[in-house]
């Protein structure tokens, strides 16, 4: 049985993988770590746990935490896990991190999109980029893992077989992505209150969401060139779900059925995204609860675009499912082990 230790199990992701894991046949989680819950039953902050999670919750002590348990999440803002991150600690337990402390390759790059200094740069170059479809065989040996953030893993798995085969124009490409407000995090704040996002929708952080240089770097990856974007988030008023739908100019005069064979062949092994019939547009209501992306794309001849579109549920696939999709790789288990969760509805 893995020991599973959690620090900021008190939030929306942490309680995510509370509640997956509380399924998984080969993983317990036997550390709650929170800053603001001290010596409370987990259960106490949250009542779906009542007798299944009923442990009293701890600090955040990592050096305690890698004498006890086999790996770590680390579902806190950004700037903690670097700071608590050490070779002694990595020679005792394994971390996946799903703050963005080790996503962006470049230290320069990550202080200048977060404004904070990071507190252990020597471990970037080591951090696995966990987009499992992508990188699996790296995360197979990893120690630290860097989850992806939501909004990334639903833009770049939608565009990416099209990146990848280099029939997409890099600097054309524009992300238009809608998010329920637990993206925004368990925390009290004016703007996430009920009366101010019902009845509403809003862009926010356009042209400086932190979310930009993680999806540059992975699609320049992919594509292997330079990928420059214009990204644009919305704030709607539902509780989870994220929908990305992309634009990009197509290098190729290719027909559309071309391009979803391209999709097709991809993601055929893949048991977490979902290539959706021809004219079926991914709705985050059919991936709610569940680690699955919906993915689907369409030329529009006229303009010779190309519009990729996919729906995540940005708690799951976007967060916590994907932290446990990583685990199971990580530990050599069947990748899918814990989270064959059905999507809920309604």
């Amino acid at each position: 049985m893995i020991k599973v230790g959690i620090i900021g199990a008190t939030g929306y992701a942490g309680q995510e993988i509370v509640r997956i894991l509380s399924n998984h046949p080969e993983a317990e989680v036997v550390w709650f770590g929170s800053r603001s819950y001290v010596d409370k039953k987990f259960s106490e902050c949250f009542g779906n746990m009542y007798n299944i999670a009923d442990d009293i919750c701890k600090g955040e002590d990592m050096e305690a935490l890698a004498n006890s348990v086999d790996v770590i999440f680390t579902a806190t803002p950004q700037g903690l896990c670097s700071k608590l991150v050490s070779e002694e600690i990595l020679s005792k337990v394994k971390i996946v991190d799903l703050s963005a402390d080790f996503r962006i390759k470049d230290v320069n790059r990550y202080e200048e999109w977060y404004q904070i200094k990071h507190e252990s740069p020597d471990f970037i170059e080591e951090a696995v980029y966990g987009l499992c479809e992508v990188n699996r065989e790296k995360v197979k040996n990893a120690r630290l893992i860097a989850n992806p953030g939501c909004f990334p893993t639903c833009s770049i798995l939608s565009i990416y077989p099209l990146a990848k085969a280099g029939l997409i124009d890099m600097k054309s490409v524009i992300v238009d992505a809608k998010s329920g407000t637990s993206g925004a995090g368990r925390g009290a704040k004016v703007n996430n209150l009920f009366c101010e996002v019902n009845e509403s929708i809003k862009a926010y952080g356009v042209t400086t969401h932190r979310h930009t240089p993680e999806i540059e770097d992975q699609l320049s990856y992919a594509s292997g060139e330079e990928a420059v974007i214009n990204f644009t988030p919305h704030l709607v008023p539902m509780n989870r779900g994220i929908l990305a739908t992309s634009y990009a100019n197509l290098t190729k005069d290719i027909s559309e059925e071309e391009i979803r064979a391209l999709y097709e062949d991809c993601y055929k092994d893949e048991f977490f995204v979902r290539v959706l019939p021809a004219g079926v547009c991914p709705e985050t209501r059919w991936v709610e609860g569940s680690n699955f992306v919906d993915v689907n794309v369409k030329k529009d001849a006229r303009t010779g675009r190309v519009i990729m579109m996919g729906a995540i549920d940005n708690l799951v696939k976007g967060a916590a499912g994907q932290a446990v999709q990583n685990m199971n790789i990580m530990f050599g288990l069947e990748e899918n082990m814990g989270l064959k969760i059905t999507p809920m509805f309604p």
